[in-house]
């Protein structure tokens, strides 16, 4: 089923050019260095409180984001001081590896991909490297053989989580692919390839909308049901989740070649584009459209952004989706370094107005981690060719 792009309603903005574009480079810089000095040794909590994020040891699952911003800022810009602050969280998480800190969950990939792998690739460290081969070994023993599906969160026995996927995992995926390539163990792919297989089987529904998760018979392999964990309601579409589902697809594709994948990627963005309010940035849930008291995710949005530019990379030169899909990057990646960024004072993010947990009330109207990582993913990815780390 095709869902169609409905016509654009992208406001009229001068064309990103290099000098705008450095400009929100030199903003993002500006917030990365304003944080180091409270970060050397700790982490970003995974939401802030009243714009300011807490310092917290190397537990949360999004520790990684910060890695992973230090790397793009040494890649953009070549300074040691953020190199040097990425390589003493490599050697923090290989010690989590080794210590088992944890890491008894999927999200293994948001924590291993953006730092060791990435470290790995580009230092050449061997520490990085061991210890994201490890997180893979662990992440592969989530997978669950007749669910054919890496199983989320909780104790791989526990009968309340067995055999439960949800739509996040799409970006742990690359570490698996990743550990192929560099053992030549076919096992890490085989299992990401089934996992993304099932991924695109049961989460996306016929209007290309998502579950977010779905729970599966671990002992018949049967579906059993979708449901949502952090969205508005079990039919609705988590934004989040869709964008971890654009982005998800369209690296599905880059890793298989599958063109199925590359479809469901357009399919599942058009159904996002379609939703969002007038600025561009979407709700925290895309039940909700264009209301102002509804709070948006700056998170999502920036994770789209990055998404859309991977999707329209992969599609051909003659496909006039590709300049849609870069178009509403720009504009979404504009639009979040005009009216969401963090200021310079009392604040220590990049991005405000992001929304990590709603049912939990938790990180509502906060800056997110991730949505700071992934804001400076797109702008790297327009500024320069740029190899992502999930590839």
């Amino acid at each position: 089923m095709t869902i169609a792009l409905e016509p654009l309603a992208l406001r009229e903005r001068a064309p990103l050019d290099t000098t705008r574009l450095d400009s929100l480079l030199g903003d993002v810089l500006a917030r990365i260095d304003r944080m180091l000095p409270q970060f050397g040794e700790y982490f970003p909590a995974p939401s802030s409180q009243q714009g300011v994020y807490a310092a917290i040891d190397n537990v949360e699952w999004t520790n990684g984001f910060w890695t992973g911003l230090l790397w793009l800022a040494w890649e953009l810009t070549g300074e040691e001081r953020y190199r040097r602050v990425a390589e003493t969280n490599v050697a923090s998480f290989a010690t989590r590896i080794e210590r088992h800190v944890n890491v008894d969950h999927h999200d293994l990939g948001f924590l291993y991909t953006l730092s060791a792998c990435a470290g790995h690739r580009l230092t050449g460290s061997t520490q990085a490297r061991s210890s994201g081969l490890e997180a893979a070994r662990l992440l592969l023993k989530r997978f669950d053989p007749i669910a054919r599906v890496i199983q989320a969160w909780g104790d791989m026995k526990n009968p309340k989580e067995r055999g439960r996927m949800i739509i996040d995992c799409n970006l742990n995926l690359p570490l698996l692919y990743w550990a192929t390539r560099e053992t030549g163990n076919k096992d890490f792919a085989a299992a990401a390839d089934q996992h993304l297989a099932r991924a695109a089987d049961l989460l996306v529904r016929p209007d290309a909308s998502t579950f977010h998760t779905y729970y599966i018979d671990t002992k018949t392999g049967a579906p059993r049901h979708g449901s949502t964990h952090q969205g508005f309601s079990d039919d609705s579409s988590w934004a989040r989740g869709q964008a971890w589902g654009i982005y998800g697809f369209a690296l599905g594709w880059r890793h298989t070649r599958d063109a199925r994948y590359l479809d469901l990627a357009s399919r599942l963005a058009n159904h996002f584009l379609n939703r969002l309010p007038a600025d561009g940035i979407c709700c925290w849930d895309l039940i909700f459209t264009d209301d102002d008291q509804t709070p948006r995710d700056s998170s999502a949005a920036a994770i789209a952004a990055s998404g859309l530019l991977e999707l329209a990379q992969a599609l051909p030169l003659s496909d006039e989706l590709r300049e849609t899909y870069e178009a509403w990057a720009i504009a979404i990646v504009t639009t979040l370094g005009e009216a969401y960024l963090a200021p310079l004072d009392g604040s220590n993010a990049v991005l405000l107005h992001g929304v990590y947990h709603m049912p939990n009330k938790a990180g509502v109207d906060e800056a997110c981690i991730w949505g700071d990582y992934f804001y400076l993913e797109t702008l790297m990815r327009l500024r320069h060719p740029w190899q992502p780390y999930w590839a």
